[in-house]
């Protein structure tokens, strides 16, 4: 361990030397004189002390705070995205905190969940996400995961006083403790990206940060679907689940949800100070870059999904015209499908932290469909069923035709499953507007 480091934390306290004596004593550190040559008698008793000192040191410093050195370094670390995990698809970002007189070099980052917290599935579900900080004393070994992973890593080092870096890496360890680990995650206003974004604005006040990457009309959904092209079933996920505020023009700030957004705003930022302007970043360093691999071809698009389903259900549905039977099933796994995305939608609007208010989606997944469906075999509600069916088709018609207006921009792959669910309510109103014969429906 460094002198320096020792040094840092020794807090001398004398005690009195009858209680040393015994300590030693009882520790058989201490030889009578009788048993012992004069020439070397008084090692065993430097080596006593020296041992003694040396645990009282380190036992008094140990709640101590950890003093950086002058050549300590505080750097911003950006990961860049994954796609072989959904939720690393969008990158990550830590702070390193490296002093070579220390033998430190550390890495926090506020990324971390456990799945054995109490009813972690159920508070996912409704939005209360526990999140954390957390600490890796080797940030060597992140490193090399996250190159092994073939992802781009950057460092910046911040141009920051000792002072400043004292203060950062003590707003760190205090963030660290037990007490004050967890907070509740945000996908776009409280993450692993913008508690540093927030952190460096409060230890440096006067930075300013680069906004000049901002896209006008750019929204946080169109930010999301960019990380998204490896993804397309998350991407779909995410674009019917989230709805209202995600579909407002994201404002420069709101950008650094991102980690990749964090590192621009950094490289391009200023400290404003009496004299001058100085530069946010110290140094930047590239140390891995991305190999370029070649894009996963994937068969089972949700779009493509969408468009099969419309064809298996076409091909149905012309045998029952054919047959003048209706294949019962299809239409209570069909409707049940959708009116069950319906009651979800309704789930996150009204129940979770989500960003899902307003969810325009509700348009097509009607809650109603779950449980209208297993009421078809009614004799008695046959005709009054037959127009309700009749007027599902014509208003999903009206959704495709007006959908470029609809606030809220829905996902493409939902036009093949809107024609299907056009397709099949026009035939069961139909099918129900004829004589009840009970040879109709069939299992």
């Amino acid at each position: 361990m460094p002198l320096a480091y020792l040094k840092s934390r020794i807090i001398i306290i004398t005690p009195p030397l009858t209680d040393l004596y015994v300590i030693l004593r009882s520790s058989h550190l201490i030889i009578s004189k009788e048993k012992m040559p004069l020439n070397i008698r008084v090692f065993p008793l430097i080596f006593s002390l020296s041992w003694f000192l040396d645990s009282t040191f380190v036992f008094a410093g140990q709640n101590q705070p950890i003093k950086l050195s002058n050549e300590a370094q505080i750097s911003v670390i950006t990961f860049g995205p994954y796609q072989g995990e959904l939720w690393s698809a969008f990158g990550h970002n830590g702070i390193r905190v490296y002093d070579p007189l220390l033998d430190m070099d550390w890495m926090y980052d506020w990324g971390r969940f456990n799945f054995e917290q109490p009813n972690f599935f159920w508070n996912f579900a409704r939005g209360y996400m526990l999140y954390s900080i957390g600490r890796t004393q080797k940030y060597s070994n992140v490193k090399s995961h996250y190159i092994k992973q073939n992802r781009s890593v950057k460092e910046q080092v911040l141009n920051l006083t000792e002072k400043e870096k004292q203060t950062f890496f003590n707003y760190l360890e205090h963030n660290n403790l037990t007490e004050n680990r967890t907070y509740l995650y945000n996908y776009v206003y409280d993450n692993c990206a913008t508690k540093i974004r927030d952190l460096i604005l409060k230890i440096i006040p006067k930075a300013s940060l680069d906004f000049s990457f901002k896209v006008p009309k750019k929204s946080i959904r169109d930010l999301m679907d960019d990380y998204l092209y490896d993804q397309p079933w998350g991407n779909f996920i995410i674009d019917v689940a989230l709805a209202y505020p995600i579909d407002e023009e994201a404002s420069g700030y709101t950008y650094l949800f991102l980690p990749e957004y964090v590192h621009l705003a950094l490289e391009g930022g200023t400290i404003e100070t009496t004299v001058a302007s100085l530069p946010l970043i110290k140094d930047s360093i590239i140390i891995n870059v991305k190999k370029n691999q070649e894009r996963t071809v994937r068969t089972f698009t949700p779009f493509n999904t969408f468009v099969l389903l419309f064809f298996v259900v076409g091909f149905i549905t012309n045998k029952n015209f054919k047959n003048k039977k209706r294949t019962h099933w299809i239409d209570v796994l069909l409707f049940s499908v959708v009116g069950l995305f319906g009651w979800w939608f309704i789930f996150l609007w009204g129940a979770t932290t989500h960003l899902s208010m307003y969810n325009w989606n509700l348009l097509w997944a009607l809650p109603i469909h779950f449980p209208l469906i297993f009421f078809l075999n009614q004799i008695k509600w046959r005709k009054s069923l037959s127009r309700i069916y009749k007027l599902f088709a014509l208003f999903n018609l009206s959704i495709l035709f007006f959908w470029a207006l609809i606030p809220q921009p829905l996902h493409l792959a939902l036009i093949p499953l809107i024609l299907t669910v056009i397709l099949r309510s026009f035939y069961i109103s139909y099918d129900l507007s004829k004589a009840p014969i009970k040879k109709n429906f069939n299992s």
